[in-house]
């Protein structure tokens, strides 16, 4: 049996090389991340190999635990170290006992993808996503598609951090080939894009990169590339479709090219943002929203999932409406919106980070991408008449801030957090307004999502990875009073609490 892991060692001495490193705070609430380190940095790693080795030690000794069949896949996104790290993950799952499927470089919706192709209960993902060079992670997963929740991670932290590993024999590992064109095929085999559409496709140097444009191509449509080449230095801008020189980039593509719309992908290939034709970017809760409007034409009576961040729009569609379709609002974070979706046995969800969620017959189940890029082309597709910004244009007008955080240390943000719900249930219970509009109702799935009666709405959570609360707020009525539900309403409520500190950003 391994050393137990320890929290911190210098970087560059003896025992960095023969002992286990794990901080504790990269387990995370739906996977796992580190700074690994790259060469010209100064900042102490967090994790080093023996560490990844004890991690995947770890995850087997959890899956045992789970009475889950012991066959794992695992793949690795396209950074310098990322293979290394994998073969580490590798030895530690094999001393557990596990049968290791290795599919080589990958997304992670390949890796979900694979655990349907070869009916593999288990998933082990080395990426980092969008995050820049020097990190490193895992996304994990016992029971396809879901993928690890708060009660799993916590369950695989106390194994590893305390040492409580069980070593196994009958491990072995099998290299599988090919599952990048399976993968390719699985996504775009069904897709006939009959519309002459021009698209860009920006990877921004990603690992998606070696996937979209073929993925696409084999859609039917014109694929105009951009910043496709692989590259984990990412010398460009951020791989992050939420990220400003991205959508920057890519609307600057677009206009030089007169394309229809420009897809953007992550770093592993699991989100998806979307550029219209005239070169502004579409929020994915309203990406969401126009999918939800088409779909529901096609399916009566569907279900959808949206997380609490999501544009209050859904609740008073009329095309929603009139095809019998629901909206349920669920917690922020992909695992969450992933079991939820699972669990209602909804058609889709949509998360406003990008994450989409298309279960059958659209899908599997898992956030993809490519099937969320596939799902916008046949939206264009079965709408020959109308651009992309025409079709955003049918939606209802709301006001919606950015997303705002306000820093708050992790031990004490969700005390914080469940004051300001009680407050906020009070106050709906006594009927009480705010900015003369009575409250209608307090969602608590995930911090207070407080609605009024002309559906405009405020929210504040706790992060589910920083020392932060998020802040959210959208008006029906104008830009001044999205800004006025701020300023007026949830910001003087933080500011009672000596705990909340300065903002990343106001409005």
């Amino acid at each position: 049996m391994p050393m137990m892991p320890k929290a911190n060692i210098a970087a560059n001495t003896l025992e960095f090389e023969t002992t286990p490193l794990v901080k504790p705070t990269g387990f995370r609430e739906y996977d796992a991340r580190w700074w690994f380190g790259i060469d010209g940095n100064s900042k102490a790693p967090e994790l080093n190999y023996l560490g990844v080795q004890a991690l995947g030690l770890g995850l087997g000794t959890v899956v045992h635990q789970m009475g889950v069949e012991p066959k794992i896949v695992v793949g690795h996104d396209y950074r310098s170290y990322s293979i290394a790290i994998k073969q580490a993950l590798i030895v530690g799952l094999i001393e557990a006992g596990m049968e290791v499927h290795d599919i080589g470089l990958a997304l992670s919706p390949t890796a979900y993808y694979s655990q349907f192709a070869l009916d593999i209960p288990c998933v082990a993902m080395v990426t980092a996503s969008h995050n820049e060079n020097g990190w490193t992670g895992v996304k994990m997963g016992a029971n396809k598609p879901l993928t690890f929740g708060p009660d799993e991670m916590g369950q695989l932290r106390d194994v590893v951090l305390n040492g409580k590993f069980e070593p196994r024999d009958g491990g072995k590992l099998i290299r599988v080939e090919g599952m990048r064109e399976k993968y390719i095929e699985s996504v775009s085999d069904k897709i006939e894009i009959k519309r002459p559409l021009k698209v860009i496709a920006a990877c921004g140097n990603g690992t998606a990169g070696a996937f979209a444009p073929d993925a696409l191509r084999n859609m039917g449509v014109e694929v105009i590339e951009l910043d496709c080449e692989l590259d984990h230095s990412f010398p460009n801008y951020n791989a992050n479709p939420e990220d400003s020189v991205m959508l920057e980039a890519m609307a600057k593509a677009l206009k030089e090219h007169d394309a229809d719309v420009a897809l953007g992908f992550d770093g592993d290939g699991d989100r998806c943002g979307v550029v219209d034709n005239t070169g502004e970017e579409i929020f994915a809760d309203k990406i969401g929203l126009m999918l939800s409007r088409d779909l529901s034409k096609n399916y009566p009576n569907a279900k959808f999932v949206v997380d609490v961040k999501s544009t209050g729009l859904y609740k008073t569609d009329p095309v929603l409406k009139e095809n019998g379709a629901t909206v349920d609002y669920y917690k922020t974070g992909h695992s969450y919106i992933k079991r939820r979706t699972t669990d209602l046995d909804a058609l889709a969800g949509f998360e406003k980070s990008g994450h989409f969620f298309f279960r059958p017959p659209l899908g599997y189940g898992y956030d993809c991408g490519l099937v969320a890029a596939a799902e916008v082309l046949r939206m264009l597709d079965r709408n020959p008449d109308k651009t992309i910004a025409q079709l955003k244009d049918e939606l209802g007008i709301a006001y919606t801030s950015l997303t705002m955080a306000a820093h708050c240390d992790d031990e004490i943000k969700y005390g914080v957090v469940d004051k300001v719900v009680a407050a906020y249930e009070t106050l709906g219970k006594e009927g009480a307004s705010i900015l003369g509009r009575k409250i209608v109702e307090v969602n608590t799935v995930n911090g207070a999502r407080v609605t009024l009666e002309d559906g405009s709405w405020v929210l504040v959570r706790a992060s589910s990875n920083k020392p932060e609360l998020v802040v959210v707020v959208e008006s029906m009525v104008s830009d001044e009073d999205m800004r006025a539900l701020f300023r007026e309403e949830v910001k003087p409520r933080l500011a009672a609490f000596d705990e909340v500190g300065a903002y990343n950003q106001e409005i």
